[in-house]
């Protein structure tokens, strides 16, 4: 198979025979540095990767962001490298052929034809002088053995954010001739920013010379004066601290928030999973005045401080245990902005206005902005707005049963809150050790589920749940209950119970904190009811590279236009609500000429099947988003949703996590084209 790369195909069956090790090389990126620009601005972006060869176009969701691959360099190997320190030193001689010769290897090393090509108004010193900077840039860059090698193939875009771009979190991709990449996240600012020198591939640390491969940067790097409010972009090398001077005045109330793992949720090779940052705010005489590793439950640090006197101030920001790499990237705002720390209710009824009050940091003027009262059941994120400036997101969640409030004292058995089923509490565990009680009638036979919704919810509560009869007998317990449709969570501390009820009679579910914490912000959403089988469906990964129905030969580079269509099969995942059991028919939803799936089945067995699209597209550089139903009987009626594009992401070594995406996006290539592989000698250009 190996071989058969750079053999004349002659038949549409060799063809076919070389195209499933070429579809599975799904082009990879694994980090975007800076990860977001301000609005009307023109920046660049180093995003590192693997499989990139050929990289060519950027794709952002949403409107008003443009970008264009600027350069790529692929990693080299020592007989590359050797080769070019060779060609450096005839440059140097001025050998009036090395020009000529190098135009072909740099093409392939340096990914920059324009760099090579010679015109006629420049001189050949000129041309010679660039070669010889490029060369002497690339050799100083290289790193024999990365950290990481998926990450070491370095791609520059060039972004452009329109100045009316909506501000908030987007989608960014890379596209080569074989396929569309999986997404990463990038945000579009409004505040001005501020961003260090991109950080070179980091070495690998051998084990008890780990201080061999650590970055010697110069002391005037470690520091940065920056001008409030602004937002600041960092990587954090290995042993590293960033440190930011800024001047403050008296009375100023300043939020300092970080993303870091809201950037990239999970490394697959690094112990707990992810860049776990920290922040620390000292004055000018390095006295520590505030300090965070976590806000609340996520990893991503908050720091609120009101500034005593006029002066000068330094935050920090580091990884808890010193590691890092070009992966470890930060955005960290701060300022004096509106920053909403909860809200309540957690959600609201599909079909009535919502009425939600909130509570944070610089919300003096600010209005939050309910989502429309026809919003589709599920989560949904709302933000504050003060003037110009836009808040963090919250979750805001919809459903269609009648919903009501916990009243207090519920917290004993005897003073429980009498509530009518079906029915969903919005509540809070007000203090520390608090209890909520709800009693409902039911009747033997019955089959009850109470399910929190709290942390999913961005509440700090750490649910258990409890339900009893009369007596005080416990007839189901839970504390927590995965949800596998919750992919950027690692704790998962709603609980979830259901259970058959023994007798007609009154029964309770009692709802506290594991910790015995409580407080203003510890609100939830509780529902009771009789189970309401569902599904949801992910379609991983968010992406799909599928072959074109022409093929190119290397015989006379003719193009042969078959009849046979190409396929392609996708995971489908189903997460499966409330017991349902029933099967679920797959298939696309108005898909877009071109592309088609005959629809498949899944039992109520599976847990995961393929779908197999069928394409009857020539090779494009569009991209086409694609949209997977799923449809079930479910007590009578047809359900049906859209499958949510996902990736599947591994944390520390073992653990999985399905990590939805915006957009499930589709490349129709060329089987037969791939980046050229090369090989060299010493004066000759060849392949191999």
């Amino acid at each position: 198979m190996r071989n058969m790369k750079y053999c004349v195909v002659v038949g549409l069956l060799g063809c076919w025979m070389t195209m499933p090790a070429a579809w599975a090389q799904r082009p990879y990126i694994g980090f975007a540095y800076p990860a977001g620009g301000q609005q009307g601005t023109t920046f660049h972006v180093k995003l590192g990767g693997q499989t990139l060869d050929g990289v060519d176009e950027v794709l952002i969701s949403g409107a008003g962001v443009k970008a264009r691959v600027v350069e790529y360099f692929r990693p080299l190997n020592p007989q590359e490298m050797q080769l070019l320190g060779e060609q450096l030193r005839e440059l140097k001689h001025d050998d009036k052929q090395a020009p000529d010769m190098m135009a072909p290897l740099m093409n392939t090393m340096m990914m920059d034809s324009a760099a090579v090509t010679k015109s006629p108004t420049n001189s050949a010193s000129t041309s010679t002088q660039k070669l010889i900077a490029k060369i002497e840039k690339r050799m100083a860059e290289y790193v024999q053995r990365p950290a990481s090698a998926a990450i070491a193939a370095i791609a520059i875009v060039e972004v452009t954010i329109a100045p009316d771009a909506p501000p908030g979190e987007r989608e960014l991709r890379l596209a080569t001739p074989r396929g569309i990449s999986n997404p990463m996240v990038f945000h579009v600012g409004q505040l001005p920013e501020v961003s260090r020198k991109p950080m070179l591939t980091s070495q690998f640390q051998v084990l008890g010379k780990e201080e061999l491969a650590l970055r010697r940067r110069p002391t005037t790097e470690v520091e940065d004066h920056i001008t409030v409010p602004c937002t600041v972009n960092g990587q954090v090398a290995s042993g590293e601290i960033n440190r930011y001077r800024f001047a403050a005045h008296q009375g100023q109330r300043l939020v300092i928030s970080t993303q870091a793992r809201q950037l990239i949720p999970y490394i697959a090779d690094a112990v707990p999973g992810w860049f776990q940052p920290v922040l620390v705010l000292y004055d000018a005489n390095r006295k520590e005045l505030a300090y965070d590793d976590d806000f609340r439950f996520k990893p991503d640090p908050v720091i609120w401080y009101e500034i005593p006197k006029d002066g000068d101030y330094v935050f920090a920001i580091y990884d808890s245990i010193y590691r890092g790499r070009e992966d470890f990237v930060y955005r960290i705002t701060i300022g004096e902005l509106p920053f909403v720390t909860s809200i309540f209710p957690l959600g609201g009824r599909t079909g009535v206005p919502a009425s939600i009050k909130m509570k944070g940091w610089n919300l003096t003027g600010a209005e939050l902005q309910p989502p429309p009262t026809n919003t589709s059941p599920g989560i949904c994120c709302v933000t504050a707005h003060r003037g110009t400036f836009v808040s963090n997101r919250v979750p805001f969640m919809f459903d269609t049963l009648p919903e009501c409030f916990d009243q207090e004292t519920n917290d004993t058995p005897a003073r429980a809150q009498k509530v009518k089923l079906p029915i969903i509490i919005n509540g809070r565990i007000d203090r520390p050790d608090d209890r909520d009680v709800f009693q409902f009638e039911g009747k033997a036979g019955d089959h009850v589920v109470a399910e929190v919704y709290a942390r999913r919810l961005d509440s700090p509560l750490d649910s258990v749940l409890k339900l009893t009869d009369a007596t005080g007998k416990i007839l189901a317990l839970n504390d927590d209950c995965e949800d596998l449709g919750s992919g950027v969570n690692t704790h998962h501390a709603d609980s979830y119970l259901t259970a058959k009820l023994p007798a007609d009679g009154t029964y309770f579910i009692h709802l506290g904190d594991t910790d015995r914490k409580g407080g203003e912000e510890y609100a939830y959403r509780l529902r009771i009811s009789a189970p309401r089988p569902d599904f949801i469906l992910r379609a991983v990964p968010s992406s799909i590279n599928i072959p074109s129905r022409s093929i190119i030969t290397n015989e006379n580079t003719k193009l042969i236009k078959t009849n046979a269509p190409s396929y392609t099969s996708h995971a489908i995942h189903v997460i499966r609500k409330d017991g349902f059991t029933g099967p679920i028919k797959l298939g696309l939803k108005n898909p877009p000429p071109g592309f088609s799936a005959q629809s498949i089945t899944l039992t109520g067995t599976q847990a995961m099947t393929r779908l197999t699209i069928k394409c009857n597209l020539v090779a494009t550089h569009d991209d086409f988003t694609l949209t997977i139903e799923g449809r079930a009987l479910i007590d009578g009626k047809e359900v049906a949703h859209d499958a949510v594009p996902a990736e599947d992401r591994m944390q520390a070594f073992l653990w999985r996590h399905l990590v939805p995406a915006q957009e499930f996006k589709a490349l129709v290539f060329d089987p037969a084209t791939a980046p050229e592989t090369k090989r060299y000698r010493k004066g000759k250009f060849a392949k191999p």
